[in-house]
């Protein structure tokens, strides 16, 4: 019921990002430094907008995509997706969400390829889809000859939909295209980017703006993937700057 003002000789930061902000981390920090220079706070480990089809988003929403490969930008990760009624998320997303999000931001929109049998050789899968039968639907062929689960079925449906080449299956269902449009909120993101800039601190994580005040965690400029990665890295710098102001208070 009142105000108590404290003047400690050492203060540590640890007030995190902007994302999950219903747990009180929304980044409403960065007004309290404004002499600080700070990387604008961005959605990390998350997944991106998607313009599905009402049909995809209905019957879909919430499927999971296993056993899958995704490449953007010369790198590829294996892992899991799944649809969400606006876009795609999940392990092998967040894994290249950071070149994702910047490339959305320099071009508006970025182009995910998806494998969805990245266990199997194209020439080999094109063997299995060669010579399809008359009176066998793509949906049943695509499940049969290529193993497809449905929601990857209604992913290449959906792709030939928007003009993706009909006459070479394995390669759609080896590169699947996926053109992402935003970046989910950050408040629904794992994790943010941005931050205090590291020039605003010495080698002890305190501000050379404000001595006696150190910053860890997520309020720092850095990214991580999200996991084990993302939590040590918040430990340590936490480590770091606590032993950094428990001996300034005591020098």
């Amino acid at each position: 019921d009142d105000v108590v003002q404290e003047r400690p000789r050492a203060t540590v930061l640890a007030l995190g990002g902007a994302s999950w902000p219903r747990l009180g981390s929304d980044g409403g920090w960065v007004s309290l430094l404004p002499d600080c220079a700070i990387a604008p706070l961005r959605p990390s480990n998350m997944g991106f907008a998607v313009a599905w089809s009402d049909h995809l988003r209905t019957r879909f929403a919430g499927a999971p995509l296993k056993r899958i490969a995704l490449t953007f930008g010369g790198t590829t990760v294996r892992g899991e997706a799944v649809l969400a009624a606006g876009g795609i998320e999940g392990g092998a997303v967040y894994a290249l969400s950071a070149p994702l999000r910047e490339a959305i931001a320099a071009a508006g929109t970025a182009t995910l390829s998806v494998d969805l049998r990245p266990d199997l050789p194209r020439d080999a899968l094109a063997l299995r889809l060669g010579g399809r039968p008359g009176a066998v639907s793509l949906s049943s062929h695509l499940r049969r000859a290529g193993g497809l689960s449905p929601v990857a079925i209604a992913l290449v449906q959906e792709a030939l939909h928007a003009g993706a080449p009909r006459d070479d299956l394995a390669a759609l269902v080896k590169a699947l295209p996926i053109t992402l449009t935003a970046p989910f909120p950050i408040a629904r993101a794992i994790s943010s980017a941005g931050g205090l800039d590291w020039g605003e601190m010495d080698d002890r994580l305190m501000l050379r703006r404000h001595p006696g005040v150190f910053a860890c965690g997520e309020m720092l400029d850095w990214e991580a993937p999200t996991g084990g990665y993302l939590l040590q890295a918040c430990f340590a710098t936490g480590r770091a700057a606590g032993e950094a102001a428990a001996a300034y208070a005591a020098g």
